[in-house]
């Protein structure tokens, strides 16, 4: 951290109004008290007047500036101590002058009053040294070899310190208002420090803001984190993280929050890898549990028996009996007292393709051997785990057994629905073929009954209208009449 000297800012200028002297914190118009006597003070009213208006409210207390410790002084010519302020004043004048009761005949202000003003122009901003950038607008500073431009007559301090802060340089600038007093702090923590340089002929904003050693700023280090590991050798880091690759300690994460010892353990954390064991079980069960849904078939109340999904699918079936295999199979290489998922307390149910767990047993290896519990899932090359995510991510994979099988049942199903669409339009033509055939047939009907009603009708008719009766032998064919 570089740090400016106190009194970076102008003393008051006591030939102003007290709104416009230059105070840290402007002074608002109103009222304010002093032993008992009610003062009125507007923004225009100088020092000077002020005081004199204490002088003559109270009779008794004179007012002071001191101008080489920048300081104001209010004195009793009683012995009665100084009673300042009240719950009616309306006006901060008071506090900006950083008068407090003290029980005494002298009130003094607690610290120098001037303040810079940060949002006025730099030549303005009420500096003790006045900002120049050179006379050419074009003022230069370089931190941490990061060059910083300035324009005395456009920029504000704050421009400038929003500039620093914004730039590559590392650092955050600010200015304490409390300690009159600008700041530089490095971005990242530890023993860090911080170079300034000047550039000749373009300003002098690093000493008018006590920030270089001419202007008496300091430079104060940062500090680095120090620890040990097992009363070994002090160790450092320049963050306040201890981790992994610092300490040598897999997984260790550990973040200072202050200054002080600490002492940290670092133990194995059984209960977690006793819980992600379960869930292993749990999981392993709940796939086993899955594909003999889809395999095995069902029998209802009247005893009608009804296949499965993947009934007689012989991949299910071998995904299945794989997975039974890698986790009931002893790994070969293994060191140690534990070979098997049975030395920790897993076992096979015996009547399906699930497992069961024994906690006290895992708990109990897992305390007394937790390397050989480690090696049995986690050996690179034969662990459980490893074996089982090899075979599960080779089965899951875009060219692997399941999704072979996948494109083979879409083929199939393509090519069954493209079969039933045949058929459909195979049972479509031929329904309409035979309802041609259903209405020809009943118009070739209709035709010859109309045919035969006509010729009933035409035979029919003729036979009864010309037949003559039967004539018999001997007479005659004429008839004659005889008058009675």
């Amino acid at each position: 951290m570089q740090q400016g000297k106190n009194a970076i800012a102008a003393p008051l200028n006591t030939t102003n109004g007290v709104s416009s002297a230059g105070f840290a914190t402007p002074v608002t118009a109103g009222t304010f008290t002093v032993n008992g006597q009610t003062i009125t003070i507007a923004a225009t009213d100088t020092l000077q007047s002020v005081f004199a208006q204490i002088n003559a409210k109270t009779g008794t207390v004179s007012g002071s500036y001191d101008a080489q410790t920048d300081e104001i002084t209010l004195s009793s010519t009683g012995t009665t101590p100084i009673v300042l302020g009240s719950a009616t004043d309306t006006s901060n004048f008071l506090q900006s002058a950083e008068l407090y009761n003290n029980n005494s005949e002298t009130v003094t202000s607690a610290s120098g009053l001037g303040g810079v003003d940060l949002n006025a122009s730099m030549s303005s901003a009420n500096l003790a040294t006045p900002l120049s950038d050179g006379g050419s607008g074009a003022g230069e500073f370089m931190i941490n070899g990061v060059q910083i431009n300035f324009n005395a007559s456009t920029d504000s301090v704050n421009d400038v310190l929003q500039r620093i802060n914004d730039s590559q340089a590392g650092v955050t600038a600010t200015y304490d208002s409390v300690n009159d007093r600008f700041e530089l702090t490095n971005k990242t923590t530890g023993d860090v420090g911080i170079s300034l340089q000047y550039v000749s002929g373009a300003g002098n904003f690093l000493a008018a803001t006590g920030l270089s050693s001419s202007g008496g700023g300091t430079l104060q280090h940062g500090t680095n984190l120090q620890y040990s590991i097992n009363n070994g050798g002090t160790l450092t880091s320049q963050s306040n993280t201890i981790d992994a690759t610092s300490a040598g300690v897999a997984g260790l994460s550990v973040t200072a929050l202050g200054l002080g010892s600490t002492t940290i353990s670092v133990n194995s954390d059984t209960s977690t890898i006793s819980s992600t064991i379960s869930s292993f079980v749990t999981d392993y069960n709940a796939v086993q549990t899955y594909i003999s849904g889809q395999i095995k078939p069902s029998t209802d109340s009247s005893g009608n028996v009804t296949p499965g999904t993947l009934t007689g699918d012989l991949d299910a079936e071998g995904i299945a009996d794989q997975l039974r295999q890698m986790v009931g199979n002893a790994p070969t290489g293994l060191s140690g007292g534990i070979q098997t998922l049975n030395d920790i307390g897993i076992v096979s149910n015996g009547t399906d393709n699930t497992l069961s767990l024994d906690t006290s047993t895992l708990n109990s290896a897992l305390a007394s051997n937790l390397a050989s519990v480690k090696q049995l899932f986690t050996s690179s090359t034969n662990g459980i785990a490893t074996t089982l995510n090899t075979y599960v991510t080779a089965t899951n994979a875009s060219n692997g057994m399941l999704a072979n099988d996948e494109n083979n049942m879409t083929t199939e199903i393509t090519g069954i629905n493209s079969s039933i669409t045949a058929l459909k339009q195979r049972i479509s033509n031929d329904q309409t073929m035979l309802t041609n055939e259903f209405v020809a047939m009943e118009t070739a009907i209709n035709s010859i009954n109309t045919q035969k009603q006509y010729l009933n009708d035409y035979f029919g008719g003729s036979s009864s209208s010309s037949q003559s009766a039967p004539v018999a032998a001997g007479s005659s064919s004429s008839s004659s009449s005889s008058a009675a």
